[in-house]
């Protein structure tokens, strides 16, 4: 009797092997080389300016009051743009681009998010390392939830807290990249105050 029980426990297990090994091998080979699926398989290097895109042989010429031009990049990193430039700050609505890249011929940083990506707490972060000579402002088009640009320059950020913007600032805020490096945003109009399409040029 003891050698049919044996026979019979010994036989369940060589069919559990035949199932359970092939699934096993099936579901590694199924997953991702370096451990877990989901571990850094997305997750930007945070520790340098490396994904910093540039964009050279921007042309900067006037358009016509009201005028967008069209921008290969969201937001736009340079390119020919409205006769008015915008005031320094925080806004807490969409600037027109075509004046917004006004301020970035003027060496200006402009950081955008995308408003449903950050709460009140996130939005004065940003707010709070903005440089003098910088301008902030929601952005629903962009590829990532915080986004800092110069001119010719921009990089995709993984948030408010995205330690690169404090080394994109160090190596581009002074404006060297811009046509005009030092005129800043200073001086320049509020968006409730630009003159209607056709309105005069100053």
């Amino acid at each position: 009797m003891v050698p049919i029980v044996l026979a019979v426990v010994a036989a369940v297990l060589v069919l559990a092997v035949a199932i359970v090994v092939p699934v096993v091998l099936t579901r590694n080979d199924d997953a991702p080389a370096g451990g877990d699926a989901g571990a850094g398989a997305s997750e930007p290097d945070t520790s340098s300016l490396a994904a910093v895109k540039e964009y050279d042989g921007l042309t900067n010429q006037h358009v016509a009051p009201g005028e967008e031009p069209d921008y290969p990049q969201s937001p736009p990193v340079g390119g020919d743009h409205a006769p008015y430039w915008l005031e320094c700050g925080a806004y807490d609505q969409p600037v027109p681009e075509a004046n917004a890249v006004h301020d970035l011929e003027h060496g200006t940083v402009w950081l955008t998010y995308r408003p449903d990506d950050l709460d009140a707490a996130g939005i004065r972060r940003l707010t709070e390392v903005l440089p003098a000579n910088g301008i902030l402002s929601p952005y629903d088009d962009q590829a990532a939830p915080v986004v800092i640009t110069v001119w010719g320059r921009q990089l995709e950020l993984a948030g408010p807290d995205d330690p690169r913007i404090a080394l994109f600032i160090a190596q581009f805020g002074a404006g060297d990249t811009a046509p005009e490096p030092f005129a800043s945003c200073n001086g320049g109009v509020h968006p409730a105050d630009l003159p209607p399409v056709g309105g005069p040029v100053v």
